[in-house]
């Protein structure tokens, strides 16, 4: 669209950039009129927001009514929608470790029950995605696109027919961190589980692998791999952050590494999580950043000033608009990046299934 291109109009102002202030200096307010640029692209181009905790939230706390802004949780559907956000990754992931692989699976299955059970009762505001189509088609309808997972690679142990389970119920992500077969490095059976993920076009999600893993993993793929909640190691060290050597290794895949709104990752102003977004920019690339603010939690949760809960993702976009950021590259960060990697990863599907049907 033209008005995405580089007419913006000339402020005469100085775009704000990362360390153009000092330890001491507070940064700066979005300059006039960036706030309602940035609701305008969000209209056009929502937020593919990768992570979002609501589900294991429910689980606790099965009565509460998302329709209406609560205390006790940060995400509803009236804070979506005032922060722009048209597709959500609900995360399957359970805080608590199981040690039988059989309590692991019962324990994803109740997740993916409650994740149904969700979108039955907000028909309205959201529904089930199961495709980059779906995605598209869901924000013409004025509704959330809502993809089932990850779910824990650790459900995986000697056989694929749980992750073809989990696909059948909708599951389109998986989450290999933490399984034995992609911990010091893929096993045959991982490059198995690999293989199958890309006939299935369920993405790998990389969050909290370590880099020789996670560098193979993305080698490994045939389809893009993304890492849905992150932030830059080289501005924090945090364990979970993602090194330069797996953007770099993302950028080769065309993959997508996704910045959190944790503060303990990120720092503790929206300046700081803007950072990190340009700082993966630079590294992996415009078409490789996203965003997975890692909502869904109780209040307390350590946030950025300014990014406590969904309604604030206009104020990032606008920071960085201010930053001079071009709205074609936002359109990226906010929504074409996730939609690209879906499709790209269904292309990969239909190529292996065409393959194994012309096989003698």
């Amino acid at each position: 669209m033209a008005d995405l291109q580089d007419e913006r109009p000339d402020t005469g102002l100085v775009p704000v950039g990362p360390g153009s202030l000092g330890a001491e200096d507070v940064p700066a307010a979005p300059l006039p009129g960036a706030l309602d640029r940035a609701a305008a692209l969000l209209s056009v181009h929502p937020v593919a927001d990768g992570c979002n905790t609501l589900v294991w939230a429910l689980r606790q706390n099965p009565y509460h009514d998302l329709d209406t802004p609560e205390a006790g949780i940060d995400t509803d559907i009236p804070r979506l929608r005032a922060g722009g956000v048209g597709a959500q990754f609900w995360s399957l992931l359970t805080p608590r470790e199981a040690d039988a692989a059989d309590q692991v699976v019962a324990d994803t299955l109740e997740q993916i029950d409650v994740a149904l059970a969700l979108m039955r009762r907000y028909p309205d505001s959201l529904c089930l995605a199961l495709s980059a189509d779906d995605m598209a088609d869901a924000r013409n309808r004025g509704r959330i696109a809502s993809f089932l997972g990850p779910v824990p690679g650790r459900t995986l142990t000697d056989a694929l027919g749980t992750l073809r389970a989990f696909h059948a119920l909708g599951v389109r992500i998986l989450a290999p961190a933490g399984a034995p077969w992609a911990q010091e490095g893929l096993t045959a059976f991982g490059h198995e589980v690999v293989r199958e993920a890309n006939r299935l076009a369920v993405l790998l999600d990389l969050a909290g692998c370590p880099a020789p893993a996670a560098c193979q993993l993305a080698g490994a793929s045939k389809a893009p791999v993304i890492v849905s909640n992150t932030a830059a190691a080289a501005l924090n060290p945090y364990p979970g952050n993602v090194t330069d050597e797996v953007l770099l290794a993302l950028r080769a895949a065309n993959g997508l590494a996704m910045v959190t709104f944790d503060t303990a990752r990120t720092g503790d102003s929206l300046h700081a999580v803007a950072d990190h977004v340009e700082h993966v920019r630079a590294v992996a690339g415009p078409h490789c950043v996203g965003l997975g603010a890692t909502f869904g939690t109780a209040p307390g949760h350590p946030r950025p000033t300014g990014l406590v809960d969904p309604s604030g993702y206009p104020k990032l976009i606008a920071e960085l608009l201010d930053r001079g950021w071009p709205e074609a590259d936002l359109a990226l960060l906010t929504w074409g990046n996730a939609q690209r990697v879906l499709r790209d990863a269904e292309f990969t599907a239909r190529a292996a299934q065409h393959r194994r049907t012309a096989a003698p």
